[in-house]
């Protein structure tokens, strides 16, 4: 039977990831995408996935080009049936910083210039000790780090399981709300999806607030959408 882990994890440095950017405004969505969190966890690259990720397509030690390979990388956990949600703020503040650079056109292509104009950017954080909520399905035991690195700047990151529960995927179907954020690609195959809120973000937007019909877990006194896998634009 599947274990259902109920994970938190609580920021220690202030985390940045352009969600969108609105002029010179680059804001971090109060939402970590699921794609993010494997790679944060471990999951990809780790030992038992050795044999199953070609070479050409790891990055444990080295990245030779910055083009991402998700669909190699996160395809075998569909095989080890581990699944991560994204995670929600559970409670957050943001910080805005300025930045500020200058013109080099000169240093990078070789060009004659005169001036030397400066030019600024906005960068709106989440705030150390904010909070996230995940759930890790997994048909075997798994541990994980307690410490762990997110973001652009690789910020640190505390992770606590907090609760753990032994579930049965109910045969029948039923019609459910899940609050939590879901990533669309990986639930629409398996479920009828009726209505929700978009989460724009990239790679894939994602959905909360979801009003679904499917099979499910059940979780204390929530319903989770059951048969999810990573799935990807062909």
């Amino acid at each position: 039977m599947p274990l259902i882990y109920r994970c938190q994890l609580e920021l220690h440095d202030s985390m940045y990831y352009a969600t969108r950017e609105i002029g010179r405004l680059y804001e971090t969505e109060a939402v970590i995408h699921n794609y993010a969190l494997c790679y944060a966890l471990g999951l990809v690259d780790s030992e038992i996935y050795a044999t199953t990720v070609p070479e050409e397509h790891s990055y444990r030690y080295f990245c030779p080009e910055q083009v991402p390979k998700y669909e190699e990388h996160l395809t075998p956990l569909n095989e080890q049936e581990i699944y991560v949600t994204p995670a929600r703020s559970l409670s957050h503040s943001s910080t805005l910083n300025t930045w500020k650079y200058a013109n080099n056109n000169y240093h990078v292509e070789m060009e004659k210039t005169q001036k030397n104009i400066p030019s600024f950017g906005r960068a709106k954080e989440i705030a150390p000790e904010s909070k996230f909520e995940f759930f890790m399905i997994s048909k075997k035991p798994l541990k994980l780090s307690k410490w762990i690195r997110l973001g652009k700047w690789m910020s640190k990151a505390e992770v606590a399981i907090v609760e753990t529960q032994e579930v049965n995927s109910s045969s029948a179907e039923k019609e459910f709300i899940f609050a939590h954020p879901l990533n669309p690609l990986d639930v629409m195959f398996s479920h009828r999806v009726i209505s929700y809120d978009v989460v724009n973000m990239p790679p894939v937007s994602l959905i909360q607030n979801v009003r679904i019909r499917g099979q499910y877990y059940k979780f204390g006194q929530m319903e989770i959408p059951a048969c999810m896998q990573y799935r990807f634009r062909s």
